[in-house]
C-alpha cells in the first residue's frame, strides 16, 4: 500500500472537527495473529471489528490514519443500495444474482446504525436523504426506483412533489424528490474513529505510517518497511489508496475523485430556509451534486468527478458555481475548507469482491457508494473468515471487465463518456 505525500488528514472541514484520536505507531516489530487487514477506512476497520467481535485477533496496517482515504473525506450521505441499481444487476446478471445482492442492499445502512448504538458513536447522525430530479424525466424514473426498491422490501420511502421538494430544500431547481427515510448521513471520519476506537478497546492493534510494501501469499505474511505481520488471513481493504498488491485488478479499476466546500456557519434563518428538516440531498444527474448541514450550520457542498483522481487547480471555483445554481441567494457565501477525495471506480459500477487464495481476500470499488457498501463488505469478509461464504461469493461471482484501453486511456475515454452525460443532464434527456 504506497504511502501518500501526506499522512495526516487533509485540511477538511471533518478534520477540523475530529474527535481527539491518538496518533497510533508505524509497525516496528514482527507480530503474529489469525486476520491482517491492509487499510484502515471504512473496509478495513468494519471487518477488523467483526472479526475481534467473534474473538480474532486482528492487527491492521494503515499507510497514513485512519481514515484518511475516502472514508474520512466523503460527503457523508447514508444512501441505500448500490451505484448500479437492481434493475441493471437483474438484466446483466439474472434474477439469482440479482436477489441475493438485493437481500443485502439495505443492509450497511443498518450495520452503520448497529455499531453508532452499540459503541457509543457520536458522529451527527441525522435521518433522511432526498434525490432530487431536476426535470421530469428523472421525476418518473424517480417512480420506477420507488417501486423497484419496494419490490426488494424497502417501503420507508415517499415520493415529493415540486412544492414538497422546494419546502425540503430551499431550491427551485427541481421538479419532485424521493425521500428515503431510512437514510441520512453524518460525520463520516468521526465514524471510522469511533470503530477504530472500539476495535481497540476488543483487543485489536492499529498501526499506522505502515504503508504494506508486499505481501507473501502463500503462507500469508505482509511486510513493511520496518516490520512484518504473520497471519492466518490477510484482507485486502485499501481501496483507491492501494497501488501494486492487486496487479491483476488495476485494469479493471479506475481512482476518481470528487470535490466538497464547506461554507462558514450560517445564520439560523439560513438554515430554516436551506434544508429545515435536515435531510441531505443528492440530485438525480450522471454528474451528480450533494450536500447536507453540517452539525455547526454550515452547508457542506459536493459535485463532480475527476476521472483519474486529479483535483481541479482550484476546488472552490469549481464547486461554488453548483452551490450557487441552487442556492442562487447564497452567491458569495463565505467558503471556509474546500477539499477532495478519492473513490475507487469499476466499469460495471458495482463492487470487486474475491480471493486471491484461501488465505487472501479483497474488497473495493463502491463507485461512490462506499458509506453503507464498505460497511456491508466488511461483515461479509468477516463472515467468509468464519466459514460462511455464501453472501460474499455472490458478490465475488461477478465478472467485471477491463476498462477500454486500461488505465492508459481509461481516463479521456471515460471522461469523453462523462461530457456526453453532463450534455443529457443539460438538455434534460
Amino acid at each position: 500500500m504506497s504511502a501518500s505525500t501526506t499522512t495526516d488528514h487533509v485540511a477538511s472541514w471533518y478534520a477540523a472537527s475530529a474527535h481527539e484520536s491518538p496518533h497510533r505507531p508505524a509497525l516496528q516489530a514482527h507480530i503474529d495473529c489469525d486476520v491482517c487487514v491492509v487499510g484502515a477506512g471504512f473496509t478495513g476497520i468494519s471487518a477488523a471489528l467483526h472479526l475481534a467481535e467473534q474473538g480474532y485477533r486482528v492487527v491492521v496496517l494503515e499507510a497514513a490514519r485512519v481514515g484518511f482515504g475516502a472514508s474520512g473525506r466523503n460527503g457523508g450521505q447514508i444512501v441505500n443500495s448500490y451505484s448500479r441499481d437492481m434493475d441493471v444487476i437483474e438484466a446483466k446478471y439474472g434474477g439469482t444474482t440479482a436477489r441475493a445482492l438485493g437481500d443485502m442492499a439495505f443492509e450497511g445502512n443498518r450495520i452503520i446504525r448497529e455499531r453508532i448504538a452499540r459503541y457509543g458513536i457520536e458522529c451527527d447522525l441525522r435521518e433522511g436523504n432526498l434525490f432530487a430530479a431536476c426535470n421530469v424525466r428523472q421525476f418518473e424514473g424517480l417512480k420506477e426506483h420507488k417501486a423497484l426498491w419496494e419490490r426488494y422490501g424497502h417501503q420507508q420511502l415517499e415520493l415529493l412533489d415540486d412544492t414538497e421538494t422546494r419546502r425540503e430544500t430551499g431550491s427551485d431547481r427541481y421538479t419532485g424528490a424521493l425521500l428515503d427515510h431510512s437514510g441520512g448521513h453524518l460525520h463520516p471520519l468521526n465514524l471510522v474513529l469511533g470503530q477504530a476506537a472500539a476495535l481497540e478497546g476488543l483487543g485489536g492493534q492499529i498501526f499506522e505510517h505502515s504503508p504494506v510494501e508486499r505481501i507473501d501469499y502463500d503462507t500469508p505474511c505482509v511486510h513493511t518497511a520496518q516490520g512484518q505481520v504473520r497471519a492466518t488471513r490477510v484482507v485486502l481493504a485499501g481501496n483507491a489508496y492501494m497501488t501494486g498488491l492487486l496487479p491483476s485488478l488495476e485494469n479493471k479499476s479506475m481512482p476518481a475523485s470528487t470535490q466538497i466546500i464547506t461554507t462558514a456557519p450560517l445564520t439560523d434563518e439560513q438554515r430554516r430556509q436551506l434544508l429545515p428538516n435536515d435531510r441531505a440531498v443528492e440530485d438525480c444527474n450522471y454528474l451528480l451534486d450533494y450536500y447536507r448541514l453540517t452539525a455547526d450550520g454550515r452547508l457542506l457542498y459536493g459535485g463532480g468527478v475527476s476521472y483519474g483522481g486529479q483535483d481541479p487547480r482550484s476546488i472552490e471555483a469549481a464547486i461554488r458555481p453548483k452551490l450557487e445554481k441552487t442556492f442562487p441567494w447564497l452567491k458569495g457565501v463565505a467558503v471556509e475548507y474546500a477539499w477532495s477525495g478519492t473513490f475507487l471506480l469499476t466499469l460495471n459500477r458495482l463492487p470487486q469482491f474475491g480471493r486471491i487464495n484461501e488465505g487472501v481476500y479483497y474488497a473495493q470499488g463502491y463507485s461512490g457508494h462506499g458509506v453503507t457498501c464498505s460497511h456491508l463488505a466488511g461483515r461479509l469478509v468477516a463472515e467468509v473468515i468464519h466459514g460462511e461464504s455464501g453472501r460474499f461469493d455472490a458478490f465475488a461471482g461477478l465478472k467485471h471487465q477491463v476498462f477500454p484501453g486500461g488505465r492508459a486511456l481509461s481516463v479521456p475515454l471515460t471522461t469523453l463518456g462523462a461530457w456526453y452525460y453532463q450534455l443529457r443532464d443539460r438538455l434534460g434527456w
